[in-house]
């Protein structure tokens, strides 16, 4: 789907100069915007993945945090797949948080790193979801929220938060209080200003994905959410990104 916006102006106005003519017809450009939707439909419920492609004089308009990286993660429901979650990450903000997700995601979870230890996010699982709120993953050593690591060792400091949860699909640190921040990870399903703070913000995804599924009673998946793949995608310009929803 898509929609434009245009202003006609008449070739001959009387009432203006030709350089007010000329500035007006700068101004008149179209403005469009691009919505693709695929909508998934499993035995489970509804995956859906809206893709919100702005035009290069909306970027321009944009007053946000800046997008200097993104990452892509490939989703599997019950070992059928799912889709692809891409992610923008604010490296200029928050450098070091950036860093640490940027690794994880080239890495699978079977791969140690130099002292040993696990350290990737290629088949780790989203193992918590909650219903308007948010789902959670990254815990590649035990896969039940209890583990992971980051690349800087078990736990590292709180860098900033500047960023806070505007909305629907803003990217955040699961932590255990102040200053454990190791590789779990969460995305929300709306605005959590609760959690400003308290969680380190570093990225927003360029499609809400909004998670439908069976749950246990501890807000565990009854089928395997797993990424199947993730890597890194080139950001030739860093581009802002809005203040609000994954879908505005």
């Amino acid at each position: 789907m898509s929609d434009s916006i245009a202003v006609f102006i008449p070739r001959q106005d009387i009432r203006r100069s030709r350089k007010e003519a000329l500035l007006a017809r700068l101004a008149s450009k179209n403005i469009s915007k691009c919505v693709i939707m695929n909508i998934i439909i499993g035995t489970l419920g509804l995956l859906a993945l809206v893709t919100v492609v702005w035009s290069a004089e909306e970027k321009k308009a944009v007053k946000g945090p800046k997008v200097t990286d993104k990452v892509y993660f490939d989703i599997t429901i019950g070992g059928e797949p799912a889709g692809r979650i891409e992610i923008g990450l604010f490296g200029k903000t928050v450098p070091k948080t950036v860093k640490n997700f940027m690794e994880l995601c080239q890495k699978h979870l079977t791969e140690k790193s130099s002292d040993g230890s696990l350290v990737g996010y290629k088949g780790s699982k989203f193992h918590r979801v909650i219903s308007d709120f948010m789902i959670q993953g990254g815990d590649f050593t035990k896969g039940d929220g209890t583990g992971g690591r980051s690349i800087y060792g078990e736990r590292f400091a709180d860098e900033n938060f500047k960023l806070k949860h505007y909305g629907a699909g803003w990217l955040s640190m699961a932590n255990a209080g102040k200053d454990t921040n190791g590789s779990q990870f969460f995305i929300t399903c709306k605005k959590t200003t609760w959690l400003d703070g308290k969680h380190v913000v570093f990225g927003k995804v360029s499609q809400e994905w909004v998670e439908k599924l069976s749950t246990d009673s501890r807000d565990r998946p009854t089928q395997e959410v797993v990424i199947s793949d993730s890597g890194v995608l080139t950001v030739e310009t860093p581009f802002p990104t809005a203040r609000a929803d994954a879908t505005e």
